[in-house]
């Protein structure tokens, strides 16, 4: 199995990391912004060092180990906006990990320690970022050509804008930290210098880099189109789209396209591949746990063959927008007026069997672990033994992140089982796809917009996405379903229900992959979203009876109090986001 080249804790780095590091890097606060001009060792003065500065930079992507548990700082960030969506719920039982019971409520307090290591995780990212850029324009550097050094500073320019940009889509109102910077406040928009670094990346990176995983010019257009289209810049984001189409690249210069198969994104025997825009390349290790993706790690079905946890169950809301009409469309307005038969209630071993009538889309069955469903390789998801409580969280299980059976050798060390070498996706081509769709229907052509979001239903259309078509890995999960879905064949003449389209196909193709809720935000949608579909989930779930969605509220996490606390000591200043 692959090693990272670019994980920073857990795998054992060579000293010359480890001393940049330490001397340069990890001993200051992340909020003493004061600008480093010194180095504690000359030993980093050079290109080794400026090297090691940033596989550092790379190395807290994931948020495993700058602070608290990885789950709560997890780039994929399911444990608060994950469940604060429609897609999921926080699973396990009435009594497990409070905090994220609050966010699933939209009580969420200031409090909230999944907060808390949130922020410490992201401005660790853009410290490390402005300490490699400080390096890397250093004049006393002198063993790296004017070429290197732009590429340096260029990676580290696009991290500390990810870095941001994560940041301003959970809190909004939140400080950019530049590597000159003494103090800092909230009170400024920082969609400006997102851009500005995105752009200065675009501008400096070069198309191919020399080791997979390194940023290129082409993810730094893929994340600048994204951060336009928050703000709705779509005229922006429509330029840079038709460049990123026609002639975007990965970092090993392949062109970008779709997998053939929908199932090939989760499965690791098909990571780096064409569809990976901007990934975090997890490793793995039989016997070292830290090498492996950890930060899913509760949200595995609980019991039987994984032991732990049952979080970040998928909602009955989401299995029911995959049905789909007598034409393999989806049911826009109607998905979720009966529910799509399940195992709520029926005992181990007792006799059921799935509706097999009802049309339904063949990305559910790679996206929601369901009783009598082959379970990659497990074998038939067996129902009521993989979860911790039905009556709280339902009968579902997640999928798309979960190791398959001839990798739990491989994965598992030291008695905790729950480790992946899924690379985990930031930005994966059919997002952008669909977000160019987005673009066009607002300032361009709605054909082309029905283009490209075709050309993400027809791979799922694709039998092959049906079935898992390695030998002897998985019986096709075909018996117990009827898979109906097809493209969009007249063409769009409205806006209206284009946007309908496009939304409900980014839901279908990235369930829980951390995008849900900030869409919903970022289309203006979340509360009459989120209220309708608790309206429904208060007849399920009786622990969502106080929840309501307040808008001008919830659509932002409550900036922790013991960071505006901290930052205060340090002479800068932070306002609490509105309602909290």
């Amino acid at each position: 199995m692959k090693r990272n080249k670019f994980r920073l804790l857990g795998i054992g780095l060579t000293l010359i990391v480890a001393s940049a590091i330490f001397l340069y890097a990890c001993n200051k606060k992340f909020l003493d912004a004061q600008p480093f001009g010194q180095y504690g060792s000359e030993a980093v003065k050079n290109k080794k060092g400026v090297e090691a500065l940033l596989v550092g930079v790379y190395g807290v992507l994931d948020g495993q180990g700058v602070a608290g548990d990885p789950w709560e700082t997890s780039a994929v960030n399911w444990g608060t906006a994950g469940v604060a969506a429609d897609d999921a719920y926080k699973g396990t039982d009435a009594n497990d990990q409070p905090q994220m019971t609050e966010v699933e409520q939209y009580q969420s307090q200031p409090a909230n320690r999944y907060f808390y290591n949130k922020w410490l995780a992201v401005y660790e990212g853009v410290s490390r970022a402005n300490d490699l850029i400080r390096l890397a324009g250093d004049p006393e550097v002198t063993d790296i050509t004017d070429e290197e050094r732009n590429n340096f500073i260029a990676q580290a320019r696009f991290l500390r804008a990810h870095y941001h940009f994560d940041a301003k889509r959970m809190w909004n109102n939140v400080p950019f930290i530049s590597d000159t910077a003494t103090t800092y406040n909230n009170a400024t928009d920082i969609w400006p210098d997102i851009e500005t670094d995105f752009k200065f990346a675009y501008d400096n990176l070069p198309e191919i880099q020399s080791e997979v995983g390194k940023v290129n010019k082409w993810a730094a257009a893929c994340y600048l189109a994204k951060a336009y289209m928050f703000q709705k810049k779509f005229t922006e984001a429509k330029a840079l789209y038709d460049q990123i189409v026609l002639n975007g690249k990965t970092s090993k210069g392949e062109k970008y396209g779709l997998q053939d198969a929908y199932w090939k994104n989760f499965d690791p025997a098909y990571d780096n591949n064409k569809e990976g825009v901007f990934t975090i390349i997890s490793a793995a290790s039989g016997t070292v746990d830290g090498s492996g993706e950890r930060s899913l790690g509760l949200a595995f079905p609980y019991g039987g063959d994984f032991g732990c946890c049952g979080f970040f169950q998928p909602s009955q809301n989401l299995v029911n927008a995959y049905k789909t009409d007598a034409t393999g469309l989806p049911l826009f307005t109607t998905f979720n007026d009966v529910d799509l038969k399940n195992d709520q209630g029926v005992a181990d071993g007792a006799p059921y069997q799935n509706d097999k009538v009802t049309p339904l889309d063949p990305r559910l069955d790679w996206s929601v672990g369901r009783r009598g469903i082959y379970y990659w390789d497990w074998g038939p998801h067996p129902g009521v033994s993989w979860i911790r409580d039905q009556n709280y969280a339902g009968p579902f299980s997640p999928k798309k992140h979960i190791f398959s059976k001839k990798e739990e050798n491989v994965l598992t060390s030291s008695g905790w089982r729950n480790i992946t070498a899924k690379d985990i996706y930031i930005i994966r081509y059919a997002d952008v796809l669909l977000m160019a769709a987005e673009a066009e229907i607002e300032v361009g052509s709605l054909e082309t917009a029905r283009g490209y979001v075709n050309q993400v239903r027809t791979r799922a259309k694709d039998p092959i996405s049906w079935v898992r078509a390695v030998p002897g890995d998985l019986t096709s999960p075909l018996a117990d379903a009827n898979y109906k879905i097809d493209t969009y064949n007249s063409q769009w003449t409205d806006k209206d229900a284009a946007r309908t389209a496009v939304r409900f196909e980014r839901r279908l193709e990235l369930a829980q992959e951390g995008h849900r809720f900030f869409d919903l935000v970022r289309w203006g949608i979340a509360a009459e979203t989120l209220n309708t579909y608790l309206a429904k989930e208060k007849l399920k779930r009786t622990y969502k009876q106080t929840a309501s969605f307040t808008k001008g509220k919830n659509e932002y996490f409550p900036i922790p109090s013991a960071i505006i606390d901290l930052a205060a000591k340090y002479g800068s200043h932070l306002d609490q986001n509105p309602g909290y």
